[in-house]
């Protein structure tokens, strides 16, 4: 009688874990240019996903910016838009928000979720930054994987020089007892320099298994001839321990507004193929 009762608690644990979206899900939330670099931009500032990175990245260049993302995986089907924007020009204190509607699969068919992102963030000195956001997600789908939960996201940022920052952010601080929001950690360093940028960033989760997750990116691109950005980028994924290798391109004008497209192809893992779009719009 115990082994069967045994029995049983083992396969009831496995169909609750299966029917879990994947953990990495809402940490893959990526603009085009992020999924080209390998998921390395935490340190750059460059774009809206530094709402959903470091959120004290987005002090650190004085403009208005607006994007809409989109993303689908051909293997996995899953699908993602988004709209965001970002102040960081109106006063010391810069503010964005994100939304992101995203169709994810599951053991039991498909999890539709609403996630958004509110983030404030202030430059100390021009050389330190700080930055903190609230995070909101309503996961819908069969009862087992339906979710209504905030947390809390904290970041700082170091300016080091023109072309070096180097940053370190916390995420999902509150736990909200949710396998999609469990905490985890980043440090990343980015380098730009006239038409060169390269970034690198490591995310450790300490909580999800009994042993440390780490996962490791890093990317680049170059600019041709001041608007046609092209990029190249490597993520190890520590949780599917396979590679994924990201290239993308882009057109842009001399104020950074234009439009921007990603490709990720898994070497190993869950065999994702990801196609990404970005639309921009950046005003200094």
């Amino acid at each position: 009688m115990s082994h069967r009762l045994i029995l049983l608690l083992a396969l009831c644990l496995s169909t609750t874990v299966h029917a879990q979206t994947d953990i990495e899900d809402l940490r893959d939330i990526h603009s085009a240019r992020s999924y080209a670099m390998g998921g390395a931009y935490r340190a750059l500032g460059l774009g809206t996903e530094a709402v959903q990175g470091n959120p004290a990245a987005i002090a650190l260049y004085r403009m208005y910016r607006m994007e809409l993302h989109g993303s689908w995986d051909a293997q996995g089907k899953d699908t993602l838009g988004g709209v965001s924007v970002m102040d960081a020009k109106t006063s010391a204190l810069a503010a964005g928000l994100d939304y992101h509607l995203l169709s994810l699969r599951n053991g039991e068919g498909r999890a539709t979720a609403h996630f958004s992102t509110l983030a404030l963030a202030f430059p100390i000195t021009p050389g330190v930054l700080i930055g903190s956001s609230v995070r909101y997600l309503r996961l819908g789908g069969t009862p087992l994987t339906r979710a209504n939960a905030s947390t809390v996201d904290a970041g700082l940022l170091l300016r080091f020089s023109d072309a070096i920052t180097v940053g370190f952010s916390a995420h999902n601080l509150i736990d909200t007892q949710n396998p999609e929001l469990s905490r985890y950690f980043s440090a990343h360093v980015g380098y730009l320099s006239g038409m060169l940028v390269l970034a690198a960033d490591v995310r450790a989760d300490f909580q999800t298994r009994e042993q440390s997750v780490f996962t490791y990116s890093a990317g680049l691109e170059y600019i041709l001839g001041q608007a046609i950005p092209m990029r190249i980028g490597y993520t190890y994924d520590g949780f599917n321990e396979a590679s994924q290798l990201g290239v993308g391109f882009g057109f842009m004008s001399q104020e950074g507004s234009g439009i921007d497209f990603g490709y990720r192809h898994d070497l190993g893992g869950e065999k994702g193929r990801v196609l990404a779009l970005t639309l921009k719009m950046q005003v200094g």
